[in-house]
């Protein structure tokens, strides 16, 4: 154990963010979903029973603080390892140790994603045991990274951004902490700074506390003795607000489903704000520009033909011209897919035709219909009975087309909004026609 002198100088050598980590319940600050009074992560920690978790959310939101909270007052030994770096060895030298010593060990797991499936393997006796107990972190999404039967064996808990006012909090408490934090200095940091410090961190306490820090040591005292942080301190401090964004990862699929879903609905606004928020964290413009074809395609569809010629022409665009132009060709496309009036009736149909050949006996294809163009092909019968439409008035003649197992069946049934309504008219007219001739 470290003495006193030593354990200053270790924290001396600490960034803020890593020494000023919370070290009990009654520190901890945001997560109120998971921590109020009487929840289950709250009581579960506070009895020191919480058995094996994964706690799973962006970045600086107080996962890893708080798994090592809940490894103190289990009352068990604990081991803190970085999966990115740890070994098959050394898990089974922590299990080791815990069977030397006859009780669990409580191993805190950072980025557990980063565990191979040979690891999580190796790893996954010892949990179901109950050799060790396992607390792992992750910003990534457990049902995607982790093995279902390591995953099964641990309660899972997602961890939000924090809010602005949780910043505020930290922030504060940073400023007026003279052994962990910064209350060693005499500073004055303004209102509009804390602001834009907590709005800007975007829910990340370890960016706000990282740019606190950098403000504090950067600016001079004045005459007065005292360091000031005002706003265009603090904005250099903190230039751009972080993205909780990651191209390979959960967020990047919540946000690219928050836009499709928001041209679904018919929502320009709340599209072009996803649109804005994929363009400024880097996004393949390839990426949205498909996405953007693909719901001209299943949520316009045929109420308004031309929406896919529009995302179509933006696909092409996008590609020609580059960022940053390409931002207006997107976002002209997305606001014309948003109020495009709406239809999936192409995308139903097609679903239920494939439903159909892979559950139902179609039946072979109609013999008018088979191809005939080859020698011998009438000798079978090919093309025997069958109408050429261009034959008959208005270019259309009843017969048959379905197999005979699926005759009668309906896929397309379109919607009575924008172009599909015309189409709507056509068809029920030529189904009237062709049950009229066939009767």
């Amino acid at each position: 154990m470290l003495g006193d002198g030593n354990l200053k100088e270790e924290l001396a050598t600490q960034p803020l963010a890593a020494r000023f980590r919370p070290r009990t319940l009654k520190e901890f600050v945001g997560q109120r979903h998971l921590l109020a009074e009487g929840k289950l992560l709250y009581r579960a920690i506070k009895a020191g029973r919480l058995g094996s978790a994964i706690f799973y959310g962006p970045p600086g939101t107080g996962k890893t603080a708080l798994a090592e909270i809940a490894a103190r007052t289990s009352g068990s030994p604990f081991v803190r390892l970085n999966a990115a770096l740890t070994t098959v060895k050394e898990l089974r030298e922590v299990a080791a140790r815990a069977q030397r010593e006859g009780r669990p060990v409580v191993l805190c797991l950072d980025e557990i994603h980063h565990l191979n499936k040979l690891q999580q393997d190796a790893l996954l006796p010892f949990v179901e045991d109950g050799i060790i107990t396992l607390i792992g972190t992750t910003t990534e999404n457990p049902y995607f990274e982790i093995v279902g039967a390591l995953r099964s064996r641990a309660k899972i808990f997602r961890f939000e951004p924090l809010t602005a006012e949780d910043l505020r909090i930290i922030l504060t408490r940073a400023l007026a902490d003279p052994e962990r934090g910064l209350g060693m200095y005499a500073v004055r940091l303004l209102p509009e700074a804390l602001d834009h410090l907590a709005n800007a961190a975007a829910g990340d306490a370890r960016a706000a506390l990282g740019a606190l820090e950098v403000a504090v040591l950067t600016t001079p005292p004045g005459p007065d003795g005292v360091i000031t942080i005002d706003l265009p301190a603090a904005a250099e401090c903190i230039r751009q607000r972080a993205l909780q964004y990651d191209k390979a990862g959960d967020t990047h699929y919540d946000v690219a489903s928050a836009f499709i879903k928001s041209i679904r609905g018919s929502d320009p606004d709340a599209a072009l704000h996803y649109l804005a928020r994929m363009v400024a964290a880097g996004e393949d413009v390839k990426f949205i520009a498909r996405r953007l074809v693909i719901s001209a395609a299943e949520d316009v569809g045929l109420a308004d033909p031309r929406a896919l010629l529009v995302a179509q022409a933006a696909a092409d665009a996008v590609q020609f011209v580059g960022l940053p132009e390409a931002r207006i060709i997107l976002a002209e496309a997305v606001i014309y897919l948003s109020l495009a009036p709406k239809s999936n009736a192409a995308y139903r149909a097609v679903e239920q035709a494939l439903a159909d050949v892979a559950q139902k006996e179609t039946g072979p294809v109609p013999p008018h219909l088979r191809d005939a163009s080859y020698r011998g092909a009438k000798s079978f019968g090919h093309g025997a009975g069958y109408k050429y439409p261009h034959d008959y008035p208005g270019g259309f003649v009843a017969q048959d087309y379905l197999p005979a197992g699926l005759r009668g069946t309906i896929y397309y049934e379109p919607t009575d909004r924008g172009a599909e309504a015309v189409l709507r008219e056509r068809l029920e007219k030529l189904r009237r026609l062709r049950e009229g001739k066939k009767g």
